[in-house]
């Protein structure tokens, strides 16, 4: 089959939202609808009862949070879905941040009780900057939430971006009746059932059809009519170029634990979403439809599965077709690898694949080769834009409680830090390491981690820094004279590259100023700008 088919099979998305908006549910009834698993778990009070498909760590299990990136790919309409559901917590932002950089579309769960949250406007950010295509799911409309109307309004005012609602509700919480599709002109009748896939669909191609008296009762269907006719009028109609361009997203509303108005979403999903998109390097912009192959790696995980000690390394495709048994060029080592068992996922179930196209995400084993950010090509030179690291929000330094184990902590945090949940920074002399972290959780997470994946005990000392600030200076001297000077606050990230660390925003305000010659970066790709408050 031609390349180009198998690029217009291919839909690849990312699930994102505040914590507890129903992400990680809404992807896994995406699975059920989509054949992928028969039977579906419930979420119940952040507890997860029978374990979600795409949450398997441990400490997941334990907590009921997503705080690693879970890959899953189903078919399903003829099209092969690519799902990277996210971690939805806050302290794992930059993970999500960077996992955004390898889908073409994003679904945004919105909780109908809760609204448009902080990590909602955060989130939203990062696809703005990108102009990645959004779709929203507005979840729990079974519950007591609130006004449909407002919740638009919440959106567009909150999130910047222009909304059409392409299904509305009937009524929601103990009176929710179901969702009108505007886009298909279908009523779908709500029955709670949290793990069996219903179908009850009707076309009402008219809403004065006195069939949606029949089936919802008169008082409820004049106002659903009076619903939609508000909605032509205050919207405009729903066009698909502006969709892809990141202007405008389809609302739909709907109870992902009950497996409602997922279909719909689901449905237009296949309909509209973008193909796999290229990538812009810094030579040049990559097509997918290009013959060599390129991908790069936007996620690492160390001991995905605990009792083998694996490290693997999650590849987006972007051009040309990988294949099994076949040499690329590491471009950042200036080596060539071959991987004999790369592999595609179902959460933590996973199968080995001969060949990848363009947005596909394959895991290759790896034993320390990669780093995130770096570009696979079949000889081609250059680098993936848009995959920084940014300055942390918490530094703590790393302290050894068990000497007879120094080895495996210094692997540990080596690999843990590599799968880019937190930043590790090294201070010369003395070989002092400090962990940069968006969140206190993420110290939670490396500690455990630490000790169960690797036999390593370790506690984490606070630090009075606030910032991290990566260095340049076209004066190399100036750069000597102040890394000399500030040498207290002076460290190497992973890669070698100079980062002062600030012990306030005062302290960084000064130092600018005194220093006209050195340049502060925010974030690792030496650019100027960043997301100030991710």
């Amino acid at each position: 089959m031609s390349t180009a088919i198998e690029i217009n099979k291919r839909r690849t998305f990312g699930i994102i939202s505040h914590p507890d908006a129903g992400k990680t549910t809404l992807t896994e009834k995406l699975l059920l609808f989509g054949g992928a698993i028969q039977v579906a778990g419930a979420v119940k009070s952040n507890k997860i009862k029978k374990t979600a498909t795409s949450d398997f760590m441990e400490i997941e299990k334990q907590r009921g949070i997503s705080v690693a990136t879970s890959v899953m790919t189903f078919e399903y309409r003829d099209k092969l879905i690519n799902i990277l559901d996210t971690p939805g917590h806050k302290d794992f932002a930059e993970d999500t941040y960077r996992t955004l950089t390898a889908v073409d579309s994003v679904i945004m769960v919105v909780d109908s009780v809760k609204g448009v949250e902080a990590q909602t406007r955060r989130l939203m950010e990062v696809c703005a900057m990108r102009k990645t295509p959004v779709i929203v799911f507005i979840n729990k409309m079974d519950r007591e939430g609130r006004d449909a109307f407002d919740l638009l309004d919440e959106i567009e005012k909150e999130l910047k971006i222009r909304v059409r609602p392409l299904s509305f509700p009937i009524n929601r919480g103990s009176l929710f009746k179901g969702v009108y599709n505007l886009h298909k002109q279908s009523l779908n009748l709500f029955k709670p059932s949290t793990t069996k896939v219903s179908d009850e669909v009707m076309a009402i191609t008219d809403l004065s059809d006195p069939a949606l008296n029949a089936q919802v009762g008169e008082r409820d269907a004049d106002n659903l009519r009076n619903d939609v006719e508000m909605v032509e009028a205050v919207y405009d109609p729903f066009d698909v170029e502006e969709y892809l361009k990141g202007n405008l997203a389809p609302v739909f509303f709907g109870s992902a634990v009950n497996n409602f108005g997922v279909q719909e979403l689901l449905d237009t999903f296949i309909d509209i979403a973008p193909e796999p998109r290229g990538r812009e390097t810094d030579t040049r912009f990559v097509e997918p439809s290009e013959k060599k192959m390129t991908g790069f790696i936007f996620k690492i995980h160390a001991n995905l599965d605990p009792k083998h000690r694996d490290r693997i390394a999650f590849l987006r495709v972007v051009s040309g077709l990988f294949q099994r048994h076949t040499m690329y060029h590491h471009v950042r080592l200036n080596k060539d690898f071959r991987f004999s068992t790369p592999v595609t996922f179902m959460a933590q179930s996973k199968n080995i694949v001969e060949e990848a196209y363009p947005g596909d995400v394959v895991g290759l084993y790896d034993t320390g080769n990669f780093k995130i950010g770096d570009v696979l090509t079949e000889g081609e030179d250059f680098r993936i834009k848009g995959i920084p690291s940014f300055s942390p929000e918490i530094f703590k330094e790393l302290v050894n409680t068990d000497p007879m184990k120094s080895k495996q902590l210094e692997k540990g945090i080596s690999q843990l830090t590599d799968e880019g949940v937190a930043q590790l920074f090294t201070q010369q002399p003395g070989n002092r390491k400090f962990v940069g972290t968006v969140g206190e959780l993420q110290f939670e997470v490396i500690q455990y981690r630490l000790l169960h994946e690797y036999g390593a005990s370790c506690r984490f000392q606070p630090i009075s820094m606030t910032r991290a600030c990566w260095l340049t200076s076209d004066d190399q001297n100036k750069l000597d004279e102040f890394v000399r000077f500030k040498s207290t606050s002076i460290v190497q990230d992973k890669d070698g590259n100079l980062v002062y660390l600030a012990p306030s925003d005062w302290f960084l305000k000064m130092e600018r100023e005194n220093n006209p010659a050195i340049q502060f970066h925010f974030n690792s790709e030496f650019k100027t700008e960043s997301l100030s408050d991710y």
